[in-house]
């Protein structure tokens, strides 16, 4: 079931594609973090059937895909996502995606010169036709930083002022602005393109570096984990009281999920997300009837293929929380 929320979308984001499609009030719908694959013993997945699986997701219906964004292998993590950068890999999925929205999960924004991420993320978004969210995040590695001749202890002071940028130069034309730690936009140039859909709409992945205030101030939704998904929902209440009443502030999940082949299987305590299909349903509903929006699936720790997963899923889960 879902649930009542009086709360209406941003004015910008009401008719905006991807927004719309990941983020309802009163509704909960399903994502996946690339890549469609199961990699349990590696920190390197294969990408061998990436093509079809994202292609598999897109048919059936799902929401949407979250790309990450790990310049690095670090052994000390053991993961490094989908390999491939996130922009270059969302403008490729552009061409062979046709519905399900694409999005970054995230973007570790003081590595990068928030212009170009302004001019990449534009950019996909037109070949996606609107299907973009741009998910931003501080990053959780320091052993990067060095690479790029970066403080660590100064990431949470560089995120605020990237983002500022990003919101100048895509909302406005030929805008004047001087920021802390990058240059200085004296209004006789102009980046283009802008958005496809009047702004892109800014997703924070996890804390950012950031307090719970800044978030709901500057941030138009936040997909967090924590230590247990069973858990996860009772922040949602907090996160709803912080920004005004009437706007909605999505708010989802991404955990690392496998599915159990037994279809009756219990939910399994710990921060890992592991279930039949029934127990799975139980969870999400009850997760929808308390507020989440989005719920990013990884399947990197998972014993199962990832295509008969998909396939139960989109058969037996996905038509309770579908797509916008």
């Amino acid at each position: 079931m879902s649930i009542t929320i009086d709360v209406t979308l941003p004015p910008d984001l009401a008719a905006h594609a991807a927004f719309t499609r990941v983020f309802r009030p009163g509704h909960l719908t399903l994502g996946f973090v690339m890549p469609l694959e199961a990699y349990p013993d590696s920190p390197l997945p294969t990408l061998a059937d990436h093509v079809d699986r994202a292609r598999q997701a897109d048919e059936a219906g799902f929401a949407a895909l979250w790309l990450r964004d790990v310049p690095f292998l670090d052994p000390s993590f053991g993961d490094v996502g989908q390999i491939l950068d996130p922009f270059a890999y969302a403008g490729f999925l552009a061409a062979i995606t046709k519905h399900i929205s694409i999005g970054t999960a995230g973007v570790v924004l003081p590595l990068r010169d928030p212009l170009l991420v302004a001019k990449q993320a534009t950019s996909v978004d037109h070949l996606l036709g609107g299907r973009f969210l741009l998910g931003l995040s501080s990053g959780d590695r320091p052993s990067e930083y060095p690479a790029f001749r970066l403080d660590f202890r100064d990431r949470a002071d560089r995120f605020r002022d990237a983002v500022d940028i990003i919101k100048v130069v895509t909302q406005e034309s030929f805008p004047q602005h001087r920021s802390k730690h990058y240059g200085v936009l004296d209004g006789s140039i102009d980046l283009v393109p802008k958005a496809a859909a009047g702004r892109l709409p800014l997703v924070a992945i996890g804390r950012a570096a950031q307090n719970r205030d800044w978030l709901a101030a500057n941030m138009d939704a936040w997909i967090w984990h924590g230590p247990d998904v069973s858990q996860l929902s009772a922040i949602v209440p907090q996160w709803r009281a912080l920004g005004p009443k009437a706007v909605f502030k999505p708010y989802g999940y991404g955990v690392m999920f496998e599915l159990l082949e037994g279809p009756h299987a219990p939910l399994q305590p710990g921060r890992y997300l592991r279930a039949g299909r029934y127990a799975l349903i139980d969870l999400l509903r009850r997760h929808q009837a308390e507020g989440v929006s989005h719920v990013m699936l990884n399947m990197k720790l998972s014993r199962r293929r990832a295509e008969p997963i998909i396939d139960e899923l989109a058969e037996h889960v996905l038509p309770l929380f579908p797509a916008g």
